[in-house]
Parts: C-alpha cells; sequence; structure tokens
C-alpha cells in the first residue's frame, strides 16, 4: 500500500513544485497520475521512490516512512523511470542475472523468475541481443522485467508505455493488469487517454502541482459533466489551470 499526505516540494523559496497532495493506493488497483507535462508527475513518483525528499509530508509505502526507511523500501518498490539506461552491450539475460546477484535473489528462484517475465513479455528470442540492438519496445520491456526482479509488493512506473507500438504496449499492458490481480499495488503516470482509462481503478489529475480531481474515468466523465473521460481531462484542466 502506498500512501501519501499533504506532500510538498519546493526546489526555491518561493515556488513549490508540488502543493499539499494526499492519496492512497491499497494493495490491488492501479492508481494513474494524470497531467500536461510541467504537472508535477514526475516530481511525485521521485518522491515515492526515495530518489527526492518532500519539502514536507510523509509518504508511506507498506506502512514504512520513506523518509527513515530507505533500504527497506527500496526492497519493496519496483520504479521505473523514463530516464533508465541500460548498459548497450549488455543483453536483457546478463542483466538480469547481474541484478538478481544484487538483491541476493537464490538462483533457482531467479532462474525460475526470468523464465516467466521473460516470456510473458515477449523478450526470450532477444534475450542475448546486445542492448544496443534492441528496439525502443524491447529495451523498455527488458526495463520492466529488471525493475520487477525482486516481485516488489508495489510498482511505481513513469510513463510505462511511452514512444512503444500498438502490439507492445498491449504486451506491458497486460502485464500490469496480471500484476494488479496478483495483489501488487501499481501507481502509474500517463499522457495517454486510452491508457488511463483501460488500466487505472483510480485517476488523480495533477495540474500546476495539485489533484484537482480524482475518482475511476467513468466518475470523472460525470463529474465533469461530459460524454468521454478525454473531454472531461480538458474541462477540468482549464477550470483549474492558472497561467502565471
Amino acid at each position: 500500500m502506498i500512501s501519501v499526505k499533504n506532500v510538498h516540494k519546493s526546489y526555491t523559496r518561493n515556488t513549490e513544485t508540488i502543493k499539499g497532495v494526499s492519496f492512497e493506493v491499497p494493495d490491488g488497483v492501479i492508481f494513474g497520475l494524470l497531467g500536461p507535462n510541467g504537472a508535477g508527475k514526475t516530481t511525485l513518483m521521485q518522491m515515492m521512490s526515495t530518489l527526492l525528499r518532500p519539502t514536507s509530508g510523509v509518504i508511506t509505502i507498506d506502512g514504512l516512512n520513506a523518509r527513515d526507511n530507505l533500504l527497506e523500501i527500496h526492497r519493496r518498490i519496483g520504479y521505473l523511470t523514463t530516464e533508465v539506461r541500460l548498459d548497450p552491450m549488455s543483453t536483457p539475460d546478463k542483466l538480469w542475472d547481474f541484478f538478481a546477484e544484487l538483491y541476493d535473489i537464490p538462483l533457482k528462484e531467479s532462474i525460475s523468475r526470468k523464465e516467466a517475465i521473460f516470456y510473458k513479455l515477449g523478450i526470450t528470442p532477444f534475450r542475448n541481443k546486445k542492448i544496443i540492438e534492441l528496439s525502443t519496445g524491447m529495451k523498455q520491456k527488458a526495463s520492466i522485467a529488471i525493475s520487477l526482479i525482486h516481485n516488489p509488493p508495489v510498482i511505481i512506473f513513469d510513463e510505462p508505455t511511452n514512444g512503444l507500438d500498438i502490439l507492445t504496449s498491449k504486451q506491458v499492458t497486460d502485464y500490469l493488469l496480471e500484476l494488479k490481480n496478483e495483489g501488487h499495488s501499481i501507481i502509474l503516470s500517463t499522457h495517454i487517454f486510452s491508457v488511463a482509462e483501460s488500466l487505472c481503478d483510480e485517476i488523480a489529475i495533477l495540474v500546476d502541482g495539485r489533484i484537482v480531481a480524482q475518482g475511476s474515468a467513468e466518475a470523472l466523465s460525470q463529474q465533469a459533466g461530459t460524454d468521454t473521460f478525454e473531454e472531461a481531462f480538458f474541462k477540468i484542466y482549464v477550470e483549474n489551470h492558472v497561467e502565471e
């Protein structure tokens, strides 16, 4: 479970990037953060993954304060960002073995998990190819597999389908749904309405560092009085965005 309570983040004295954000993500739920570039999605996810410290407020992962339990938090989360860069001269197979050893995963368990995840994501035929030789989609799937190598209960993904073709995106979203059904808490950011609508049980619309609306895609459409979720987002954004 993820809990974010009244979190603020300031990079300078007079500017707040995140302005009092609160929400919870129970086990077995996919929670989406939807907003334009600059809304604060990545900053919020970096704080949840302990890469950044909140200026104020509390973030807990499985009941542990993210500020005070870094090592244990790292064991409990899988974090994927669009900034991940895999060693271009290594292979998915070698990278998996390297990180499995870092996480002290028993060899038999590592091999079994690797075979299962590589098969589900379609990595198996490319497992011994160098990263530099892989397509964008295959690199992304290899990054996803490695970020989940330790089977974390909490998954934090920043734009997991960004730049992927339709078929690769479907493989990734199907796998996320499978993880949800296994009881993982998943939070993802996206700017793709169809991904948010089809994947997320709950969606928070982030505008200028604040959550201005939250609910299912259907509930948000009803709240905005629109026929589609996409129309609801734009209406909610226009009503809450302040030009500076």
